[in-house]
């Protein structure tokens, strides 16, 4: 169970870090180009889409080498135990969308369950991101009316 909580927590950690530079990568570049109201915002929710992916691909990859290993429990069900199984598994959780479909068993149910909770606070930082970009845009567009 050790080695199952360092994983989660190497996991969650990085997702946290790829998602703070994400979101400040795009707060910097927003300042930097200036750019019209709307291609602003569509820069932001592309950018933050992006994030994202590469959060879901990183969590794919930890289920794929849980799932290789005989100590840390099996993916069910739909899957074949491939890296796109994994990748679906992680769409799936991350988003908490859960088809179940695909059921985890043994230790990999806490890794499946602290994606579901990291995919839930890291999709309400970006819309809290994106509601304030969205907020100072519509103010600058009052001030200019």
């Amino acid at each position: 169970m050790l080695m199952t909580f360092l994983i989660n927590s190497l996991l969650v950690a990085c997702a946290v870090v790829i998602h703070h530079e994400v979101l400040n990568g795009l707060f910097k570049l927003g300042h930097k180009l200036q750019l019209r109201r709307n291609l602003g915002v569509l820069m932001g929710v592309f950018g933050a889409l992006i994030g994202h992916v590469a959060e879901i691909w990183m969590f794919a990859f930890g289920y794929y080498f849980m799932y290789s290993s005989p100590f840390f429990g099996t993916l069910t069900g739909n899957f074949n135990g491939t890296l796109i199984d994994c990748a679906y598994f992680s769409f799936t959780t991350y988003t908490s969308l859960g088809f179940g479909d695909v059921e985890p068993h043994g230790e990999l149910r806490f890794t499946a369950g602290l994606e579901a909770l990291t995919g839930l606070v890291l999709i309400t930082w970006t819309a809290s991101f994106l509601f304030l970009k969205m907020q100072k845009y519509w103010q600058r567009y009052e001030q200019e009316s």
